[in-house]
């Protein structure tokens, strides 16, 4: 979409920056806690920080509000592996670099992993392995599946490309409700819009065509979308 349109919609500061959130995802299912994305971190370089001007990492303090700690995690899903979804993988504790979820299982897709660890020139400046992703390899904690993958009763793993080439999808379906938490796919509330896609994507087509068919039955269903960088909105439901 040119900016001469989403500009009516979204404010630039002086730097022509709009603000985005890391709006992460907590499920508690089949007796698990399951933590969706981490977040940006809390060792990010000097030229990351100038770049984009982050907040304080908060995430185990928003954990901890609702009397959870590190240990609680049982489940991490990564819906992809760019930097600002997997920098929290790996923090800095008590000056130490270690996994953030030391009992988590992170679930990762293969294709996705493949691509982090060995970036092309396209993809090079979206990960970071060796910052973010080294330690969990070394330690072991990960699990990567290939396709769609149903993680317990309520909650299935999607795969759909389109933003990175691992995407992932959250679909969630407890007591006949329905929700997703898409990711990258559907980030903000100005991107309910099919046209509406990130610069970013690597593939705008499956983008389009992955949103479409989430709408479709999020409206059929009257079901909510949890938006992950939207600074207004944590969620938006739909109703016939």
């Amino acid at each position: 979409m040119p900016k001469a349109l989403w500009q009516k919609l979204l404010q630039v500061d002086d730097r022509n920056r709009i603000e985005l959130a890391l709006n992460l995802l907590l499920i508690h299912s089949d007796n698990k806690n399951i933590l969706i994305d981490t977040g940006l971190g809390n060792k990010l370089s000097d030229k990351v920080e100038i770049i984009y001007s982050p907040s304080k990492f908060v995430l185990l303090e928003s954990l901890a509000k609702l009397g959870l700690s590190r240990n609680d995690i049982d489940i991490v899903v990564l819906t992809h592996l760019h930097f600002d979804h997997a920098g929290g993988v790996v923090s800095f504790i008590d000056n130490k670099r270690e996994l953030t979820f030391p009992e988590a299982v992170h679930i990762i897709q293969k294709r996705e992993w493949e691509v982090a660890k060995d970036p092309d020139e396209l993809n090079k400046a979206s990960y970071n392995f060796k910052e973010d992703l080294k330690l969990l390899e070394d330690v072991g904690n990960y699990k990567l599946i290939d396709g769609d993958f149903k993680l317990n009763k309520d909650v299935t793993l999607e795969l759909t490309g389109g933003h990175s080439e691992g995407m992932q999808v959250i679909r969630i379906e407890s007591d006949n409700e329905l929700a997703y938490y898409p990711g990258d796919i559907l980030p903000m509330e100005v991107n309910r819009h099919l046209a509406v896609t990130t610069a970013f994507d690597l593939n705008r087509k499956d983008t389009f065509k992955v949103k479409k068919k989430i709408l479709s039955e999020i409206k059929e269903r009257d079901g909510i979308i949890f938006l992950a960088h939207d600074s207004k909105k944590q969620f938006i439901r739909f109703e016939k």
